[in-house]
Formats: C-alpha cells, structure tokens, sequence
C-alpha cells in the first residue's frame, strides 16, 4: 500500500501543538474530541499511513498532564441509544471507555451525565458509574439553549450545573457518540473555572474536514460523504477569511454556532480568545500528507465505498435516499463514477457470466481476483481462497480444500444444524483450511496469506451475510455490495 501521511510526524507535531495551546490559558485546557479516538479506520482509509489508533498514541505521549472526562445524555441512557458500529449501549459504552483507558494509563475519574432527569434508569446508570470509582456529576437542561446567552452564562444557567473536579492541565473531554453535550460541559466548566480565578481555556480536536485542504480535496469530500445522513456540509470558514484573509475549511454546524460561542466567551472571559471557529482547533493532520495524489485516489475510493454502502442502508430501510443523492453530487463533484471502483465491474462481469452471485478481491498489487457460486463454496469463499492460491503462488487447478472435506460440514450444516444453505460462509472456510494446514503444507502456505488481505477492496454482486460482512472486516478488507439480495425472501438474516 502506498503512503500518503506521515504517522510518525504527526504524533509529534500534534502533541507539540496541543501543549502550545495549553500555555495560551492559565495552564488548563478543555479540549474536546470529535471523532473516535479508537480505531478510526475512516481515517487511515483516506490518509494511508494512517494508523486507527493514532489519536490514542498521541494521547499516550500526553498522559501525564492529561484526564479523561467522559460526557453522555441523559436522553441517550434513558432511550437505550446503541452504537451502530459497537451494537452495544451508550451505557455499556461509557463503562468500555473508562476500563479501555484505564487499561492505557489514563486517568479517568470523572463523567457528566448532561440534559439530566431524575429517573430510575438515570440514577441506576449512575450508581454503577460510581460503584467503579467513577465521580458522577449532574448538568441541567437550559431553557432557550444555544441562543438565551444571558440566561445560559448566569448562576441560573452554567452556575447550576455541577462543577467537575479535576487536577490535570489537559481534560479531553470525549463522549459515546454525537450529541452527548461535549461542548456544553466545556463551557459549563470554564465557566465555573473563571468563577475560581482561573481562566481555563477551550479547544476542539476533530481530523475532519482538514482545515488547511481545499473545500473540494477528495479528502474533505470523503468527510462528507462519510456524515452525508447528519447533513453536514463543508464550507469555507467565513470568519477566518474576514479575521486573517486566509480561507480555511470548517463545516456549517460550527460556523453556525460560532457567534453564540463568541458571545459566551465574553460573557465569560470579558473578552474572546479566538476570531473563529478554525482557530478553535488543533487539529495538524493536513500538515502531514506526504503524497497528495495518495490520499486523493483513497478518498475517492472511500466516497464510492460509502455510495454503496448507504445503498444498501436505504435498501435494508436504515437510511433514506437524501442521503444517496448528496453522495452522487459528491461523486460529481470529484469527478469520479461508481466504475472507478475496479472491482465493482469485475464483480458484475463475473455474476452474469456465471449467472449467480460473484465477488471480486483487488489485492494491494493490483491483480482482481472473483470468486464465483458453486454448490459447495459461496463466492466469497471462493474469492478468497482464489486470493490466497494467487499470493502464495499455488496452481489454480488445486484444490486447498476438496470434496471429501467440505461435504461432512455439508451435512453437519443441512442435516443437524438446520441450515437451508449448504455452501460454506468465508467463516467455515477458514476454518476448515486452517484444519487442512495442520498436515497439508501448500494450506499451510496459503493460511500464511492472510495478513497481506489487510486493505484490500472487495465487491460483491449481492448484499452479503452478517457473517461474511464480519469475516472481511475483521481481516481489514474494504467491501461495498450491490444493493440487492440474493433471494426475493421477505425476511433476510
């Protein structure tokens, strides 16, 4: 795989940049993160060499001068919201983060639970909270909230929510996911901060968009295609550009806020720190790119992977088509087509040649395997064992795993399992193979080919079970689907 940013730069210069901000402040910064600070694989899709868990490197160079304060809606708790990547509750979600940080040598004390109510689900939630050390602390709902700036700066507003210990000059201040009121617990704080004589001070640390990128770099595009269902729009900073006569690239939710944030600043400070909303970052992941044609064809890989990816999600009833629309002018506005995808018309080639679902694999050299339906193997198990057999330049004409071992698992699946489907998922596949490598050394050879799968984009010609979904994800492979299922079945698991 090409490279296109330099992970190693960038953990210096953005540990480096984040303490200059602190020394701006009384010594305290409240930084909010945007994103996630685990596995951001959005990330290192669109800026190869990009580690997903970079945020958390930096963060690790930073630990000693840094807590955790980790935010959730009291609403989210209330209405059982998941995590759509996780399937797990924001509640268990919260409880994840403390131990995964913890684990790392970060201190983490504390969490707010914002928009409180007095319910049983809340104030269980947040018994467990403190059963494991963790300091729980109530911020209110304020009415008129974000434009009612007299009453939201007042002992009425900030002033009633509890004001949150910590010791450390750096407090991230992260969440489960959007919405959960990281900015408002930022201000609530600096606002009883000051109120103490300090004057702390706030920063935002998002990688997207890039600031320092053109409005229209494929990279800022994936950025959007990526939250095209949150209806969030890339626009030159205006603030910026009138401050400095520099433009910078932010997005519509912050601009918009920015005269209510400036206004809080003054209320709070006497003064604001900032002339807009890009100085309020810290973000130097632009600083970084090393091959600016690398992360622009990554970008644009991502953008048709997230075009068929959200057709999918309209055709299993999870998205609506707006979303559909603003990634096609997208796709317009980088000047690409859902063919650029190499293997997308190698995928659709092979299923009408054969008449049945087909997949295609583009490993990292370029070569495109397909994989075709057969009575013992679905395409996607074909796919990858054809992947394999190529890296490990094994003949085609021979089989890695034949008849006499992949009927009895046949029959254990039809038979006693009462699966209607007798071919193998990629799971079963794999599975097998790894059996056969116990005693045949071309299996062995070929089970050795597994690592070099990681970022490889693969296309099928149909939507794809959960578990063969699962088996590419876990082996770090790209894959979009055609937005169609193989049977006209009602129910599809």
């Amino acid at each position: 795989m090409k490279i296109g940013f330099d992970n190693e730069k960038y953990l210096k210069i953005q540990s480096e940049h984040i303490r200059e901000r602190i020394s701006h402040f009384e010594g305290k910064l409240y930084l909010e993160f945007g994103g996630k600070l685990f596995d951001d694989y959005h990330a290192s899709r669109v800026l190869p060499g990009f580690e997903p868990d970079s945020k958390m490197k930096m963060l690790l160079t930073l630990k000693d001068e840094a807590e955790i304060l980790i935010v959730v809606s009291a609403g989210d708790i209330e209405r059982h919201k998941k995590r759509a990547d996780l399937e797990i509750g924001y509640d268990e979600d919260v409880i994840r983060l403390v131990e995964k940080f913890r684990s790392l040598g970060l201190k983490v004390d504390s969490a707010v639970v914002t928009r409180y109510i007095d319910t049983p689900v809340i104030n269980q939630f947040m018994e467990r909270l403190k059963k494991r050390g963790i300091a729980v602390y109530r911020h209110y709902s304020i009415e008129g909230y974000p434009s009612n700036i007299p009453l939201i700066v007042s002992d009425q507003g900030y002033g009633r929510n509890e004001f949150v210990k910590t010791t450390r000059p750096l407090v991230i201040v992260t969440a489960p996911g959007p919405g959960s009121g990281r900015m408002a617990t930022c201000l609530s704080q600096l606002y009883h901060e000051n109120r103490r004589g300090i004057r702390a001070g706030y920063a935002k640390f998002e990688t997207f968009p890039i600031w320092n990128l053109p409005l229209k770099h494929p990279v800022n595009l994936a950025y959007e295609a990526a939250t095209a269902d949150l209806e969030d729009v890339n626009m030159i900073d205006p603030f910026h550009l009138e401050a400095y006569g520099e433009t910078a690239v932010n997005y519509n939710r912050d601009v918009e806020i920015f005269p209510v944030l400036n206004a809080m600043f003054e209320r709070i400070f006497g003064s604001s720190p900032y002339k807009s909303p890009t100085d309020m970052g810290v973000n130097m992941a632009g600083n970084c790119i090393v091959d600016d044609e690398v992360t622009r064809k990554a970008s644009c890989e991502e953008i048709i992977r997230r075009y068929y990816n959200t057709l999918c999600e309209c055709r299993k009833n999870r998205a609506n088509e707006d979303a559909v629309y603003k990634i096609e002018l997208l796709m317009e506005q980088a000047g690409i087509r859902k063919e650029d995808r190499n293997v997308v018309p190698a995928a659709l080639a092979k299923a009408e040649e054969t008449g049945a679902p087909a997949v295609a694999i583009e490993l990292n050299d370029g070569t495109i395997i397909t994989g075709k339906t057969s009575p013992l193997l679905g395409a996607s198990s074909a796919a990858l064992l054809n992947a394999l057999k190529h890296m490990a330049k094994i003949d085609d004409s021979i089989r890695l795993l034949p008849p006499s071992i992949l009927e009895p698992i046949q029959d254990l699946k039809v038979n006693h399992l009462g699966n209607h489907n007798p071919r193998l998922h990629t799971d079963e596949t794999l599975l097998a193979l790894s059996i056969v490598a116990s005693t045949v050394p071309i299996a062995e050879e070929a089970m050795k080919q597994l690592e070099n799968l990681k970022s490889c984009e693969v296309h099928s010609s149909v939507i794809l079970s959960g578990v063969d979904e699962g088996v590419f994800r876990k082996l770090g492979m790209h894959l979009t689907c055609e937005p169609v299922y193989e049977t006209k079945k009602l129910y599809h698991k």
